[in-house]
Formats: structure tokens, sequence, C-alpha cells
């Protein structure tokens, strides 16, 4: 009786798990690079580098030549009461001076005396300054530095964008890859439980085991069977949500299939695949969201220093020198059109009061800074805390599988004798598949903290 129970527990703890050729590990890296080439909310995120280079160009096309003509004329009663013609040339500068090429011609009788020009026109050349309001800055001007800040406001959005895609990804293929550690966990230990249930029945034909031990093994191989159903439902909406990340250069959406295994080597990898080899030593001095607030600060104060120029009286001087344009070479001072604009509120309220808005928000978005790099070091210290925390957990969880694994052998070894229970084994195994479903658990909380890092340091790249 002995050699036959002997026998029967040699069978039970034979590996039976086949392994199939076609079956391909499909790596976190190997993922990752798939999302970050692919995905189209990666592309999206990238559009943020184009909306900033767009607006770059549209800024400094307010600085481009324009060139201007302005022709009317009109015809009664065979009489050409006026014909006028101007053409204008304008080149505008970084500190709000303009120059300006112009020629006029008109003609008619009963042109307005002021329209007169010579038979053969009149050609300007004269320049716009601004002495108060818009000569250090302007709309132009504030345009444009608040352009070449976007840029850097938009790559450092586009790389949180990127950041949180890549970690919802990553935390997908960690869901993924619990799952399928569940499902293997209960599929190799139902095929014990059935081994086991098959051998006691034999063991009750031959008379060596009572009838009350096949329920015993029976209803350990029925819920062995709904555990593992259960694990493989999950398993199967996991490898759905991992799909959502998985596309073609075509942005062709792909579906995971059976054949693909995810990685059985993440614990060791994840760091380097994060690269978070030495997280330890994290600076956040160029840290995505400090450097788009740090941005915005940047474009906040080139508003204020806008409202500010705006409390100055607007004093605008023209000079222009006329000249025929037979005669240009022969300059003649007394020949000139000249022009001086001014005004100046009294009260200077709107003034004051969007100055005085355009430094709150300053302050604000400052204050929102300081408290931004204190939390993202208090926040990165705890993440570490919490990695070194769950490797210790997983440590000592694995020597409780151990123990577990020892005392269910040692439990095999006195049934065999006939001084132990098919109840006692049950009860020592469901305590072994507990403390590895543990096990599982810990690891992928290990993996989380991990990806929770990542996600605070924002490096994408």
């Amino acid at each position: 009786m002995k050699i036959k129970i002997i026998l029967f527990f040699m069978l039970l703890n034979f590996s039976m798990k086949a392994q199939e050729s076609d079956l391909k590990e499909f790596t976190l890296e190997e993922y990752l690079g798939y999302v970050k080439k692919f995905h189209p909310l990666v592309k999206q995120a990238d559009l943020k580098i184009s909306e900033a280079q767009a607006k770059l160009m549209k800024a400094r096309g307010a600085f481009d030549p324009k060139l201007e003509a302005d022709f009317s004329k009109k015809e009664y009663g065979d009489k050409n009461y006026y014909s006028l013609f101007n053409g204008s040339f304008k080149i505008p500068t970084w500190y709000g001076i303009e120059v300006k090429a112009a020629f006029d011609n008109n003609e008619g009788i009963y042109l307005n005396p002021e329209n007169t020009v010579p038979n053969n026109g009149l050609t300007s050349l004269g320049i716009s300054i601004p002495l108060g309001q818009g000569l250090w800055i302007n709309e132009r001007m504030s345009d444009l530095r608040k352009a070449k800040t976007y840029q850097k406001l938009n790559e450092a959005e586009r790389n949180i964008q990127v950041t949180n895609i890549l970690y919802d990804a990553i935390v997908s293929y960690i869901n993924w890859k619990r799952s399928y550690d569940e499902v293997e966990l209960y599929r190799n230990y139902l095929k014990n439980a059935s081994v086991r249930y098959d051998g006691v029945l034999k063991l009750i034909e031959q008379g060596d085991k009572a009838a009350i031990d096949s329920i015993e093994a029976g209803i350990t191989v029925k819920t062995r069977r709904l555990n593992l159903e259960n694990a493989e439902l999950k398993l199967i909406k996991s490898k759905l949500d991992l799909s959502n990340y998985i596309w073609t250069e075509n942005t062709i959406p792909l579906e995971l299939t059976d054949s693909l295994l995810p990685d059985k080597n993440i614990e060791k990898t994840i760091l380097e695949t994060l690269n978070l080899t030495e997280f330890t030593e994290v600076t956040i001095e160029n840290h995505p969201k400090l450097n788009a607030l740090q941005s915005k600060i940047a474009i906040l104060t080139i508003d204020r220093k806008l409202q500010a120029n705006s409390i100055l009286p607007k004093l605008n001087v023209s000079y222009n020198y006329l000249s025929e344009p037979s005669a240009f070479e022969d300059y003649r001072f007394e020949d000139y059109k000249i022009g001086v604009h001014f005004s100046f509120p009294l009260f200077l309220r709107k003034e004051r009061a969007n100055l005085k808005l355009a430094k709150l928000k300053v302050q604000d978005t400052e204050l929102s800074l300081s408290y931004e790099r204190e939390s993202l070091m208090n926040k990165i210290e705890a993440q570490k805390q919490e990695i070194n925390s769950f490797k210790k957990q997983r440590s000592i969880n694995s020597e409780l599988v151990s123990n577990y694994e020892q005392m269910l052998n040692a439990e095999e070894r006195l049934f065999t004798m006939g001084e132990s229970s098919l109840f006692l084994i049950n009860s020592r195994e469901n305590t072994l598949v507990s403390a590895q479903l543990s096990n599982i658990s810990l690891a992928n909380a290990y993996l989380n903290a991990t990806v929770s890092l990542f996600k605070t340091i924002a490096n994408p790249e």
C-alpha cells in the first residue's frame, strides 16, 4: 500500500506543464517601443511641438516687410474728377520703429489740394518712432518672446502627456503579467488536484482509502476549476486592455495573441527599461512640470512688462523725406512731412488695474512652482521607500512560500505512512496557494510602485 501511495505522490509532484514551440516572450522593452513609436496619443502629443513652431512662425510674421498699393479713380461726364495712387513698402523693426518708402501719383480737376503732387509723382522715405509706449516692448515684441517660450512650455507639456500615456500602458502590461501568472498558478494546481483525485479513486477501488476521500478530492478539483475560470476571465480582459496600446505604423490597432507571453524577468529589468537604474540619485531640476511652470512665469512676466509699458504716454513721431523720382538724389531739407501723435489717460485706472492683475498672476504661478517643487521631492522620496518596502516584503513572502512547500511535502510524507489525511494535505496546499498569490500580488505592487516613480519623474525618453 505504501509503495502505491508513494508512486501516486511522485506523479503528483512531476511537472506536467507542456512547452509550446510557438510561444514568444513579449518583453516590456519591446512593448514600450511600439507604444512610443506608433500609439495615436503619443503622436498627438508630438503635435504640440509642431504647434509651438507654428506659433513662432506666426509671431515672426509680424516683422515681415509689407508691400501695399491703393488706387481709386472717378470719371463722370467726360471729366476726370480724380485719380489717386499710393504704393508703399514698410519694414517693421524690433523696437517698434518702422521704416517706410512710398510713391504717390495723383491727378484730376477736383483733386483735394493736399493730394496734389508733381506730374511725375512724389516719392517719400521716412521713419516712425514711438518715444513713449511701445518703444522697449510692444505687442509684436511680446508675441514673439512668448512664442519662443511656448516652445519650451509645449515641449514640457508633451513630455507630461507622453509620460501619462506610457504609465497607463505599463500598468496594463503589469496587470496582464499578474493575470497570466495567476492563470498559470491555478492551472498547475488544477492538474495536481485532478491527478490527486484520480489517484484517490484508484486507492478507493483497491480498498486502501475510504469513499469519503473522493468527495474531499472532488471538492478541491471543483474549487480549482472555479478559480481558474475566474483567473482566465481576468486574463482575457487584461489582454484586451493591453491591446489598446499596440498599434502599427499606419495607425492600425493590433490585438494581443495567445502566442505571446509576458516578460518573465520584468522585476529584474524594469528599472533599466524605464531608465531608473540610479533612481536613488533622482533630481528634479529639469522636471517637465517645473519647466512648464517656469515657462508660464516667463510668459506672464512678458505680459506684466507689456502692461507696465501701457502706463507710459503714447508719443509717436514720424519724419518722411519728400522728392520727385527724378530728383531723389538732390536732397532738400525743406521738402519733408512730419507728424506727432500724443495721448495719455489722466487716471490710468484701466492700465494700473491690468498691471496689478498681471503681477498677481505671476505671484500665483510662482507659489505654484514652489509648492510643486517641494511636493515632487517628497513624493519621489516616498515612492523610493515604497519600492524598497515591497522588495523586502517580497523577499519575506518568498521565504514563507518555501516554508509552506516544505510543510506540504512533510504532510504528504506523513500521508504515505498513514499518519495524515487528505483534508490536511488540501489545507496545507490552500495555504501554499494563498502565499503564492500573495507573492504575485507583492510583485505586482513592486512593479506598480516603480512605474509610479517613473510617472513622477516624468522622463519618457
